[in-house]
């Protein structure tokens, strides 16, 4: 497609040779696995324990189990009526009013010392039904059989002196690295003990109290599924979320985007996070789960501020993904674009067909309402100078800054730096630019350049131009619009995509990415930098408008086609994603 096209591809200055309808949806796309595991603590952030308490389905309880290869939950027959447990370390563990931390002093102490039967047995209720002759005594569940354990004490010498004094067998154990103990909130009475190596990790599942579906609360926050206890280095807990993936999205979408806006951006919102999570299967495999609860894959905070709306956008749009070729979509989005999207390649290292720019009208109806919509980020020579040492670069001290070449979506993709010993310094790519700027997007000038292509260009947001006098078309004016040869301006039909002659000839499809191998060319703005370039009064100032990477979805700019302009999430979707199909 030509160049002047495709930046003016809501403007149609030329004539419109036909609506296309709509791409046939195929058929349902099948996922891999039914349910996801996600990270609620790991790593530095691993927990001594955790809390549980049964947020609907009162006195119904757990049932511990394990899950398998295929994140299905086995049961075990073990199980408890409690509504409120804690799973913590096989350690000397006391309360301090909140959880279980380690230590020995406190009202409320578990120890780790425990006399072990030698008997084995084959299932928990032949166990626990020896376990129950005994108050202190418990199951535990060692390496595929149960063992009764009797008594938690500090030390091994109190455990073998309680041994001796009521006449039992067995020994005395402390667990291994592995051991995880189950005690009911807020006492030392041990419900459950489980230990399988690394073989197997413990599961815990809330029982259903008739037709309503349990959820859980843990550390302030209500979850669908199960949960997964690993002392995965022998120290603290990783506590796992096992889900539904549509449970999951239930969690997902009111914490990426408000659960008062349009349903049909909502429904927008689940299609791409219900595909994103299915993509990145694994994304986290080294901590033993699939996606974190953070922005680094998406923010998940279980059910709290999910309502009515969010959930008709899990339901109406059950089991549907994005797709390309029948392949999963890495489906990315952001809070606004400023402007226009971008070709992936052009921010980050990979290319993909789907992950297209395209020229975003829509947020301009909205960038009014955004406070942080136009934003400007400054640095004195000093701190930029640091700025650039502090990523590894040995530079003079910075005299000169500008962009240097920009997409043909108009959005910075090369920014040169130019320090006093005369040598320049890049920031290359979306990524790179907005770290080393700080910048909220990549929709960005730097100094009092203008933005290339004129006031609609660059860092700024403007209007659709149509010649050369300056007269933009009304933003209320949308979406589409073509200029016929008596100079009538007449919107065009919503449905089916658009397809334009160019002045040599060429028909193509507005706002389609042109077919190639190669990555578009990011032509140059200056070939050199000069000193002083890029400072105003004193202090490099960088301009721009959105707030994120600039890939795929813009959820304000989905929330201004939903509220603004009657837009489905198909539409929406088929928009930002370029040639995908949704089934």
């Amino acid at each position: 497609m030509k160049k002047w096209l495709k930046a003016t591809a809501l403007s149609l200055a030329a004539a419109v040779l036909a609506a296309a309808p709509p791409a046939t949806e195929a058929g349902a796309f099948e996922p891999p696995v039914a349910a996801v595991k996600i990270g609620l603590y790991y790593g530095s952030s691993a927990l001594p324990s955790a809390n549980l308490q049964n947020a609907t389905g009162y006195g119904s309880g757990y049932d511990f189990g394990y899950f398998d290869e295929s994140r299905n939950f086995v049961p075990i027959g073990a199980y408890t009526d409690a509504v409120k447990i804690s799973v913590m370390r096989d350690r000397n563990m006391r309360f301090d009013g909140s959880g279980y931390v380690e230590g020995t002093s406190g009202d409320v102490v578990v120890g780790c010392f425990h006399i072990q039967g030698d008997r084995q047995y084959d299932t928990y209720g032949a166990a626990r039904e020896a376990a129950d002759r005994t108050n202190s005594s418990f199951v535990k569940y060692l390496s595929g059989s149960f063992y009764v354990c009797t008594g938690n004490y500090l030390t091994a010498s109190a455990a073998e002196e309680a041994r001796v004094a009521q006449g039992l067998g067995g020994s005395i154990t402390s667990g291994t690295v592995y051991t995880v103990t189950v005690a009911e909130t807020g006492t030392n009475r041990i419900i459950f003990e489980f230990d399988c190596g690394t073989g197997r990790w413990l599961g815990v599942m809330p029982r259903q109290s008739g037709g309503t579906k349990p959820q859980t609360w843990f550390r302030g926050y209500r979850y669908h599924g199960g949960f997964q206890y690993a002392r995965r280095d022998g120290g603290d807990i990783t506590v796992v979320n096992i889900v539904d993936i549509d449970d999951y999205t239930r969690g997902v979408i009111p914490n990426e985007m408000s659960n008062a806006w349009p349903l049909e951006a909502l429904k927008a919102q689940a299609l791409c996070a219900r595909t994103y999570a299915m993509s990145k299967l694994g994304t986290h495999s080294a901590h033993g789960f699939d996606l974190c609860t953070t922005e680094h894959c998406q923010v998940y905070h279980g059910q709290n501020s999910a309502n009515e709306i969010t959930e008709a956008a899990v339901d109406q749009t059950l089991g549907q993904y994005i797709t390309y070729e029948g392949e999963l979509c890495e489906t990315y989005f952001s809070s606004s674009d400023g402007g226009a999207t971008e070709d992936v390649e052009n921010v980050w290292n990979s290319k993909l067909p789907y992950l297209r720019g395209v020229t975003d009208p829509y947020e301009a109806d909205i960038a009014g309402r955004l406070s942080n919509y136009s934003w400007t980020v400054t640095y004195t020579p000093e701190q930029i100078t640091q700025r650039m040492r502090n990523r590894g670069n040995n530079c003079g001290q910075i005299v000169g800054m500008a962009v240097t070449r920009y997409t043909d979506m108009g959005n910075a993709y090369e920014v040169t730096m130019l320090d006093d010993g005369g040598r320049t310094w890049k920031l290359t790519k979306g990524d790179s630019i907005r770290s080393g700027l700080g910048a909220k997007s990549i929709r960005l000038t730097i100094g009092d350049a203008a933005p290339p292509g004129g006031p609609s260009g660059g860092g700024q947001s403007g209007g659709v131009y149509v010649d050369g006098s300056g007269q933009t078309l009304d933003s209320a004016m949308a979406p589409y619009y073509a200029i016929g040869g008596d100079g009538q301006v007449d919107a065009m039909p919503e449905e089916g995509a658009l397809y334009a002659m160019t002045g040599d000839g060429e028909v193509a499809q507005v706002g389609a990415a042109p077919q190639t191998d190669a990555a578009p060319a990011a032509p140059a703005v200056s070939a050199n930098v000069a000193r002083g370039s890029g400072l105003v009064n004193g202090y490099f100032t960088i301009r721009g408008t959105g707030t994120g990477h600039n890939i795929g979805m813009s959820q304000w700019g989905a929330y201004s086609m939903a509220k603004n302009h009657n837009m489905t999430y198909d539409q929406i979707i088929h928009f930002y994603f370029t040639g995908v199909t949704i089934g």
